[in-house]
């Protein structure tokens, strides 16, 4: 190839690079290369949606929370009006005096918090065990295990209230508690947590003398604090809002929890509407309130815990 010829493939490739068909900035073809310096705004449609969305599931809770300021005669009239002839706080004052609605309250707290706590021992000793300990048939039975997501409670309260007349615990709280504090759920939840967590913290601890219990509580635990509150705030809302499990096992005030308190206010009294409402938003504030404050875990915990669809 003579001189002449390479001096023009030189300025024929020369002339190709200059054109920028390959570069970010030219928006050719060449590489499929977009720009990675512009930001896509939501758009105006998927706002909409979601704004509609917002405004579905918070209409029953406003519709709550008015009906619990009106007279038991506004709340079904028609036209119905959002707002009666006068608010009347007095009906939360009534609602607690109409039934022991206050010891209903202290009933279900100490069983949801009791209930948490045991749940979120049982949960994190049996997700070590899954996630860190080799032992045979570890992960056949982990299957095993969590295919007792797929039994529904009403298959199980039978043989389980049977279990607990033989017991003597119908109208107890450790009834109420127990069953249901072991929960594959929760070890699944802290399990895919805790296969997160490298290893190599663990061997540094290891060859500085820490057992397992001392991995656990010292290292594991701490790291998995949004796993924590996210399994503590399902497992309590769980706890709180039960009713099925609570009307079998117990007929009796001084273990009677808010779901059935709540279903009193329709019984042989009569059908006070607007002192339901009432009581349902006193009912309603603690799940609430820990909501409030374990949000900035609840993000972070369900996404690196594998329940955030990734």
């Amino acid at each position: 190839m003579t001189s002449e010829a390479l001096g023009t493939r030189s300025a024929a490739l020369s002339a190709d690079d200059g054109t920028g068909a390959g570069t970010p900035d030219s928006g050719g073809s060449a590489g499929g290369l977009v720009p990675q310096n512009r930001k896509k705004r939501p758009p105006v449609v998927s706002q909409l949606l979601l704004t509609l969305a917002l405004l579905v599931f918070l209409a029953p809770l406003a519709w709550m929370v008015l009906s619990s300021l009106k007279s038991a005669g506004e709340i079904f009239t028609t036209p119905p009006k959002l707002f009666g002839e006068s608010l009347l706080f007095s009906n939360y004052s009534d609602a607690l005096d109409f039934l022991p609605f206050g010891r209903f309250m202290l009933n279900t707290a100490f069983v949801a918090v009791t209930g948490t706590v045991i749940t979120l021992v049982t949960s994190a000793l049996s997700a070590y065990a899954f996630a860190r300990l080799r032992f045979k048939g570890r992960d056949s039975l982990f299957l095993v295990y969590l295919g007792t997501l797929m039994v529904p409670q009403e298959v199980v309260v039978v043989p389980m209230f049977l279990i607990m007349n033989q017991l003597g615990w119908i109208n107890t709280f450790q009834a109420l508690i127990l069953p249901w504090a072991f929960t594959a759920f929760g070890t699944f939840l802290l399990r895919q947590f805790f296969l997160t967590i490298p290893k190599e913290l663990e061997e540094s601890a290891r060859i500085d003398g820490a057992g397992h219990w001392r991995i656990l509580t010292q290292i594991i635990v701490p790291i998995a604090a949004p796993a924590f509150a996210v399994l503590a705030v399902f497992t309590f809302i769980t706890y709180w809002n039960s009713f099925l499990w609570p009307l079998i096992v117990t007929n009796d005030v001084t273990t009677t929890t808010v779901p059935l308190g709540l279903n009193l206010f329709l019984g042989q009294n009569g059908q006070a509407w607007n002192l339901l409402m009432a009581a349902a938003t006193i009912s309603m504030a603690p799940t609430a309130l820990l909501v409030l404050l374990l949000q900035r875990y609840l993000v972070k915990g369900i996404a690196l815990s594998g329940l955030g669809g990734r």
